[in-house]
């Protein structure tokens, strides 16, 4: 039998019940337009939750960690060496923060193309002197464009820039807890004491906000330069070096091989932050979860209306099958009829749930916390579109495959006699 005729057949079926078969249109159409808008809704929203931990976190970070030295004179003993020997109050060896050779490593990690960046950094620790009080803190100095392009400083300095750091002597990005609890504007000039008791003078060029409050209360930027020379140390000075990666599932072999090659400590960022990640999963398999069961309770709907049609259209089904239409004709012509309702609503639903986003993405979101975002975020990711066509033609499929294996097994001469 030519497929025209049954695809023919199956319009004018659905037209002679136009109402069903609109109900069950809209019916694909409300569960791929909730489908394309929840995931993209709450993967944005898992994607901007992400983004306050991932942007500002390397992907593998090397530094020199001062620890009391495993080997004690008593163990390299000959007498003791078969004991089991107890020492308390071990006192760490005389190691530095420094990385030693901290060119030689940058270029080496440089040349890796598994390597997306490196950015070197100085950390300190020190008081902000407010009148009487000092306020603790941790300044930061970084190379101002690596530290820009591999965590996207810009994107957590409300006030100023970072490349400011750059083009003023001694100056300093405050975290925004900091600044308020120091009435410190733009372009003031405030005091901070090393951990050494050295004082210095930096000016305040910006604010840094990542939505993090105890970090914003302790967090501040400046050059490298700066905290290199507040420490009055040489421009070889690093006492970290962050590394971004391409593929972030290497961070692991990665910083184990490299932490053996350069006899320093290496996190990474998958050890470091384990639960993180298994809260990311969780809440992408619940977003799934939600719309997948959108479009299987959509299906079942389909499939109760195709039932109906088809209880109701015995009498058309046994004609067809009289006049010389065989069962698997019958078949095609109501798989035909559910697959151009799954065709038809999802695709509506697609274009839909794409607007539903748009709107989403307009709706203002403005949170202290979180002073760089507007607006509520919003995924539009190619991959939902993908996934919610491909379910809406899987599960209108098989609800008419069903009710359609019925029809094809039905007995022309039982239900002529019956009528």
């Amino acid at each position: 039998m030519k497929y025209g005729l049954l695809l023919h057949i199956a319009r004018s079926l659905m037209l002679a019940r136009f109402k069903q078969t609109m109900v069950a249109a809209v019916g694909v159409t409300f569960s791929i337009t909730m489908f394309i808008a929840l995931l993209g809704f709450m993967n944005g929203l898992n994607q901007m939750l992400d983004g306050l931990v991932l942007n500002r976190t390397p992907h593998i970070r090397f530094y020199n960690e001062i620890k009391p030295n495993p080997d004690q004179p008593i163990d390299q003993s000959d007498k003791y060496k078969n004991y089991t020997n107890t020492i308390r109050s071990i006192k760490p060896t005389s190691s530095r923060l420094r990385i030693y050779n901290s060119s030689a490593i940058i270029q080496t990690l440089e040349e890796d193309p598994r390597v997306l960046g490196v950015a070197p950094k100085v950390s300190t620790q020190v008081f902000f002197n407010v009148g009487s009080s000092d306020i603790s803190g941790t300044i930061s100095g970084i190379d101002v464009p690596a530290e820009n392009d591999l965590f996207a400083l810009s994107d957590y300095v409300t006030v100023g820039t970072p490349m400011d750091l750059t083009q003023t002597n001694n100056s300093i990005i405050l975290g925004k807890g900091a600044a308020d609890r120091m009435l410190a504007d733009i372009g003031d000039v405030i005091q901070a004491t090393t951990s050494r008791g050295d004082q210095v003078q930096l000016k305040v060029v910006g604010y840094y906000q990542s939505g993090l409050g105890e970090l914003d209360n302790i967090q501040s930027y400046a050059s490298l330069q700066t905290v290199q020379k507040i420490l009055g140390e040489p421009p070889s000075y690093i006492t970290d070096i962050q590394v971004k990666l391409r593929e972030l599932d290497l961070a692991p072999s990665m910083a184990r091989d490299y932490a053996a090659l350069f006899k320093i400590n290496a996190d990474d960022i998958q050890t470091v932050n384990a639960q993180f990640e298994t809260g990311t999963e969780i809440r992408n398999l619940i977003s799934y979860a939600v719309g997948i069961t959108l479009l299987i309770v959509s299906g079942f709907g389909i499939y109760n209306i195709l039932n109906m049609m088809i209880y109701e259209k015995m009498d058309t089904i046994a004609i067809l099958k009289a006049i010389g239409f065989s069962g698997r004709d019958v078949n095609i012509i109501f798989i035909n009829i559910a697959l151009i309702i799954g065709l038809a609503g999802g695709t509506l639903g697609l274009c839909l749930g794409y607007l539903a986003g748009l709107g989403i993405d307009q709706l203002p979101f403005e949170t202290e916390a979180l002073p760089t975002i507007k607006t509520f975020p919003v995924d539009f990711n190619p991959r939902y579109y993908l996934i919610g066509g491909i379910f809406s033609l899987v599960t209108t499929y098989f609800a008419g495959y069903f009710p359609a294996k019925k029809a094809s097994g039905v007995d022309p001469v039982d239900i002529i006699r019956g009528k």
